[in-house]
């Protein structure tokens, strides 16, 4: 994104408006974690629309970047995410959002909880090739 003149960054920094700032495809990030224990479930995006539908019921949307549509999450896997809180990053280019997973609280399409089950094992390695492993 391009960088905003002084007084327009001051107000999307410090001003008490919401005021999401859309990449060129109209989508912003959205991280989304379990209010009870901060856990990142997943990454996904949201349009306007989205941001919308999240705020007026509660339940969080994402827009579906491979479908091109509007997503509640939790229509077909029945986990539903009901929403605690939403923050924005300090120049609104990114959600936070904090939710209660519904079902049996797998967010991930993978069957998993979180979409984040695996880590790099073998980080500060000099020359050695990145290694996946799964966390249990």
């Amino acid at each position: 994104m391009s960088a905003l003149p002084p007084a327009e960054a001051h107000a999307l920094e410090e001003g008490l408006a919401l005021a999401p700032r859309y990449d060129a495809q109209g989508l912003i990030v959205c991280v989304t974690v379990e209010a009870a224990t901060n856990e990142v479930l997943m990454v996904a995006y949201m349009n306007a629309l989205a941001l919308e539908k999240t705020l007026e019921t509660g339940v969080a949307h994402y827009w579906s970047r491979s479908r091109q549509s509007l997503w509640r999450k939790g229509d077909t896997s029945g986990q539903v995410q009901k929403v605690v809180s939403l923050k924005v990053d300090c120049d609104q280019d990114a959600l936070l959002l904090a939710v209660e997973p519904g079902g049996d609280g797998k967010a991930c399409h993978t069957g998993r909880k979180s979409c984040f089950y695996r880590h790099v094992e073998n980080l500060g390695e000099s020359g050695a090739a990145p290694r996946l492993v799964l966390e249990s």
